[in-house]
């Protein structure tokens, strides 16, 4: 751990957070020359769920300089499988077949050794990297100076002064949760409850690697290959699901994978490390905006969606890699910066709202439908691997297809209109009528 004194400290920019967002922008601002000072509150390593990575990460390593480490400590991942009604039972999207220029595979990892990886890669990059030291307080006296109290597990409290500040803190989201910017997203709610388990059944030659996602009727499931023959597997299910339970979490999670026959068939060897069961709340959310003169939301601490296409870690390291140039904007010509905030929070809802279209339709008939039985006439099929892969952003062609297949689903809908009508009710249920908040922030279609 860094020493500090316990008095006030200047840097340029402090950044609340040590996860895959923060160690990015820390990493890249200090390469840049600025004095940065990352603070976790918690030691790495240490658990978090979300092993399984997109292509269009690989971009992000490189620029890192982290992709050989990323490589070592993890599964090739060539693509995500579905099921399907075909002889193997399922359809493979292999990310080879994108039609943009996303890479053609990625990695599955332990995230407690990818993201303590990434923060110690901060260090090397000449950041002030401390662990066990939390923000507790913030108090913004002009736009270019925060003053910052922290608390440490292994000494007294102190203060930071920062010409600017950035939150990657994750699900805590601590400036959003004082500012009063959080919002539930009424479109999609869910939980999680996942172990993981040696020996379960992988895929045969080439898909060895896939991610593997089902469909069960309280929302779907994940078996992930880790290193050292461990499968990760999990369940994403309506809250109200989960409050259903009796008896024991071991018990009701078995049982709930049990929903779901090809998945089990995986399983029924496999023996479950250490009984160890976890349940989470996976709340979908966003803030009702990222930033503000001085200050920018990064990755979970802006908004957060159902994992079910994994863009979790791309989407916070993608908009930590565009925030650093709003942070340099800011501090060299400060008259750009709401500028480059107004661009940066639209860019970021865009991936937001179009990753959302499938999320919030993925469980519903048609969707499900397309994806057991794919077409790829206009090359929409293509379409959905490269939004598998991340290729979100700059792809004229890749959006331009997205789009169509709004359009061809829209068309879908209004042929089948029964199915249709179950699809708008299973949103609805996703929603629930306990939740009340804002308008929904990514996606009205």
């Amino acid at each position: 751990m860094d020493e500090v004194n316990p008095v006030a400290e200047a840097c340029d920019v402090a950044v609340i957070g040590g996860g895959p967002a923060g160690s990015t922008a820390a990493a890249l601002l200090a390469r840049r020359g600025y004095r940065v000072i990352v603070l976790e509150k918690s030691h790495h390593p240490r658990f978090h769920i979300g092993e399984s990575l997109l292509p269009m990460n690989l971009p992000i390593f490189e620029r890192l300089g982290v992709l050989e480490k990323v490589r070592a400590l993890g599964v090739f991942k060539p693509g995500a499988d579905f099921e399907a009604d075909n002889e193997r039972g399922y359809n493979t999207y292999a990310f080879a077949r994108a039609i943009g220029k996303s890479p053609p595979h990625s990695y599955q990892v332990w995230r407690q050794d990818f993201d303590k990886m990434l923060f110690d890669h901060t260090r090397e990059s000449g950041a002030s990297a401390r662990e066990g030291h939390e923000v507790v307080a913030v108090e913004q006296l002009t736009s270019r100076a925060s003053r910052l109290r922290v608390r440490t597990d292994a000494g007294p409290d102190y203060h930071i002064e920062a010409r600017y500040l950035v939150d990657a803190s994750g699900r805590d989201t601590f400036l959003a949760a004082k500012k009063n910017l959080r919002r539930k997203n009424r479109e999609h709610q869910s939980a999680a409850i996942f172990g993981h388990f040696h020996g379960a059944e992988a895929r045969a030659g080439a898909d060895a690697g896939n991610i593997s996602i089902y469909s069960f009727e309280h929302g779907w499931m994940w078996t992930i290959p880790l290193p050292q023959g461990v499968m990760s597997v999990g369940a994403v299910c309506r809250p109200d699901y989960l409050k259903q339970r009796r008896g024991s979490t071991l018990e009701f999670f078995l049982a709930t994978l049990k929903r779901n026959a090809q998945l089990w068939r995986r399983l029924e060897t496999a023996q479950l490390i250490g009984n160890e069961i976890r349940v989470t709340g996976n709340y979908s959310y966003d803030s009702t905006r990222m930033g503000g003169r001085g200050w920018v939301l990064v990755g979970d601490a802006f908004a957060f969606l159902d994992p079910v296409f994994s863009s979790g870690v791309y989407l916070a390291m993608s908009g930590a890699e565009q925030a650093v140039q709003l942070v340099e904007a800011a501090l060299r010509e400060p008259a750009t910066e709401l500028a480059w905030l107004r661009r940066l929070e639209k860019r970021q809802r865009a991936a937001l709202a179009r990753f959302s279209f499938f999320i919030y339709r993925f469980n519903g008939p048609i969707l499900q439908e397309m994806f057991r039985h794919p077409s790829n006439r206009w090359q929409l099929e293509q379409a959905v691997i490269s939004m598998l892969a991340g290729d979100l952003f700059d792809t004229p062609r890749v959006l331009r297809r997205l789009q169509l297949f709004r359009l061809v689903y829209s068309i879908w809908a209004l042929r089948h209109w029964r199915r249709w009508r179950a699809e708008h009710r299973y949103r609805l249920a996703q929603a629930g009528s306990q939740f009340t908040g804002g308008n929904n922030p990514v996606d009205k279609a």
